[in-house]
């Protein structure tokens, strides 16, 4: 039974984060309770749940073994330092989760964020190079349109301007390939595009400009989510990771959207068939209840670390937090649950009527693109002229009071709904899109 909670009294002290403030406070969007599918407002209302939170939930919302596994956790360790000390939970959650790996990323670093598994990630393929005798190899490589958190390393190698624009020159002996948005050849493709492998050469362009024995990694989404769902063109994949292993060039794969089921396959490392060298993870692993990030890394680059005496620190970084107890449970019950529902491959079985039905919208007013694979979509809509980013944004307004929680970048809506969404509520999600598309301006 919901408890109908009222709008706090003031809420100037929260500055809330990649939030329209002012906008925001004047007609506040909350939410107080989630189950399943669905969110109630404080006014009552259910809203069907279309971006799985912030791309996290999942499984869902108020799944039992998750509740319970941290309920029992915090009544018998709430917290264990993460420093010279362990507790059995996080090693039992890095052995099940190497497990869902293919065979070679066989050790896992554990964050509590998708922001500080890129930090993680970042410092590791730079320490590595040292490691092994290449400490020349200093540059980290980006991509246009990328997102990789907020944090100074991933803003750094992230390629989306209004990210970075206010926050000066951030790191340097940082570059870009080109992004993978190919409108004219690719508009409403289902799934991956034909065209658009040869992007992947920028690379070579800049060992061009740089020479290879100055760069250490190469950090991709598989997908690019958070610039408006950007699918890799056939091939594309295999080309860069040819390039990486042309040049001796660590290859690293940001999934904290893709992991998880999101694409049918319990990670994009399995979907595309493309080893990387190192994984970023996040979002997904808890389904989003308690903040929990991890980073996998094949054998030989955590082997490399492993020399020296053996009462010293073979690498210095980590967190208060890392591997938390609690964190750690929330995680085995989201593994228990994903596992006891089948949901690391039931977007495989859900793609093609949740691409039909995305599709279905193509011919409605402002819809210049539609793009998808596994259980993510995209559409992209023409921008009124001299006020970017306002069409999606009032579609995104519209969504919510009719009942639909949708996600927006620029003039992009983003799906990515809960993987436990039946075909009913699949139907009832472009309904109720299609619905908004046709009352826009």
């Amino acid at each position: 039974m919901t408890t109908r909670q009222t709008v706090p009294n003031n809420m100037d002290a929260f500055w809330m984060p990649f939030t329209a403030n002012r906008q925001f406070k004047k007609a506040p969007r909350l939410f107080v309770e989630a189950d399943g599918m669905y969110y109630t407002t404080d006014d009552g209302r259910q809203v069907l749940d279309g971006t799985s939170g912030l791309w996290c939930c999942n499984a869902g919302h108020r799944r039992p073994k998750i509740v319970e596994a941290i309920a029992k956790q915090a009544s018998l360790l709430d917290y264990a330092p993460a420093f010279q000390m362990g507790h059995p939970k996080v090693f039992e959650l890095a052995a099940r989760l190497v497990s869902l790996m293919p065979p070679g990323l066989d050790h896992v670093f554990f964050t509590n964020s998708g922001s500080e598994s890129v930090e993680t990630a970042l410092k590791i393929a730079l320490a590595y190079q040292r490691q092994r005798g290449e400490a020349s190899r200093t540059r980290l490589i980006g991509r246009e349109r990328g997102y990789h958190g907020v944090n100074f390393g991933g803003l750094s190698v992230g390629g989306i301007a209004s990210n970075r624009k206010f926050f000066g020159t951030l790191l340097a002996g940082v570059d870009h390939i080109r992004h993978t948005h190919d409108l004219a050849r690719n508009a409403f493709t289902r799934g991956q595009p034909a065209y658009g492998a040869e992007f992947a050469d920028d690379l070579e362009r800049l060992v061009a400009l740089h020479d290879a024995s100055t760069i250490a990694a190469v950090i991709v989404e598989p997908v690019a989510g958070s610039t408006g769902v950007l699918i890799p063109p056939k091939g594309y994949l295999e080309r860069l990771r040819a390039i990486c292993d042309r040049h001796g060039i660590l290859l690293i794969y940001d999934e904290v959207i893709t992991g998880f089921g999101r694409l049918g396959a319990p990670f994009a490392v399995d979907y595309y068939g493309v080893m990387p060298d190192i994984v970023t993870t996040a979002k997904g692993l808890t389904n989003g209840v308690i903040p929990m990030g991890a980073v996998f890394v094949k054998k030989e680059i955590h082997d490399a670390f492993m020399t020296g005496p053996e009462h010293m620190i073979e690498l210095f970084h980590g967190y208060t937090y890392s591997g938390n107890p609690v964190a750690a449970a929330a995680a085995l019950g989201t593994l228990d649950t994903y596992a006891e529902d089948g949901l690391l491959t039931r977007a495989a079985d859900l793609s093609s009527y949740w691409e039909d039905s995305l599709h279905a919208l193509k011919d409605l007013p402002h819809v210049i693109d539609i793009r998808n694979t596994g259980l993510i979509g995209a559409i992209e809509l023409e921008p009124i002229p001299g006020q970017p980013t306002k069409r999606a944004f009032s579609a995104f307004l519209k969504a919510f009071e009719d009942g639909l929680l949708i996600r927006t970048t620029g003039d992009i809506i983003a799906l990515s709904p809960p993987l436990i969404i039946s075909k009913s509520e699949i139907d009832q999600l472009f309904a109720k899109l299609g619905a908004v598309l046709r009352s826009l301006e």
